[in-house]
């Protein structure tokens, strides 16, 4: 079985050594590039009041570790692959929700004091989820300091377009509702929506899947929980049936 992983390259690199460990072949195709901004600096300048960080993507806990030498915060990631990512950064109180932002707010509210400080959102420029309304409303100071931007891919890479013009291709593995937009986008601009009837489309969530339902799939798979071991697991049951 032969994937394509569409995740920025940071995060595709360890994603296809997990998938090969499997005997499943994988071509990275980035449809993020990750851009990592140097301010507001004065947002990290004083982290005297903070209790700790909040992660909703390992590119977040990354620009953090540009700009700061902290590593005694506590980290709350959405996931694990964002957790795993702040302990190899050097991070040693690292918590994930094995989730969502829905999750990570529960996390928070269960292990953290809303008298005990700042909850400080190490985010990009575009937001997924309420994270802020959900923890103000349980009465959690938080403030978000914008560290990253991911900008979209212009086109697929002609090494791409050939494997999904050959039929080289089983499946795709989606993240998030913009990557799956971007990926139905690319496709339809380069004319190979017909190669999708072959394929398989494994999406982390709903809302990932409802981007690109419509566009003609062999099969749409949706993780049960949306983490990537529960997308990884998915991506093993079709293999298997392959």
């Amino acid at each position: 079985m032969h994937v394509l992983i569409t995740r920025p390259t940071e995060d595709a690199t360890a994603l296809a050594a997990a998938l090969q460990q499997s005997n499943i072949q994988s071509t990275t195709e980035p449809l993020l590039d990750i851009v990592y901004l140097d301010g507001p600096l004065s947002d990290l300048s004083d982290l005297s009041d903070l209790q700790g960080l909040l992660i909703t993507s390992a590119n977040g806990i990354r620009a953090f570790s540009r700009l700061s030498a902290r590593r005694d915060l506590v980290v709350w990631a959405v996931g694990d692959a964002s957790a795993r990512t702040a302990r190899e950064l050097g991070f040693t109180n690292v918590r994930s929700a094995s989730g969502d932002v829905g999750a990570l707010a529960t996390l928070v509210g269960a292990e953290a004091d809303p008298k005990a400080g700042v909850l400080l959102h190490i985010a990009g420029t575009r937001r997924a989820g309420d994270l802020a309304g959900l923890l103000e409303n349980t009465g959690f100071s938080y403030r978000r300091c914008v560290l990253y931007e991911a900008e979209a891919a212009a086109e697929l890479s002609a090494g791409t377009r050939s494997s999904l013009a050959g039929g080289l291709l089983d499946g795709v593995l989606l993240y998030s509702p913009r990557t799956a937009a971007i990926f139905g986008r690319l496709v339809e601009n380069a004319d190979l929506i017909n190669a999708l009837q072959t394929m398989t489309a494994f999406c982390l969530s709903p809302a990932v899947a409802d981007k690109i339902g419509d566009l003609g799939w062999k099969q749409v798979v949706i993780a049960p929980s949306p983490d990537e071991t529960s997308l990884i697991t998915k991506v093993l049951e079709v293999a298997r049936k392959v």
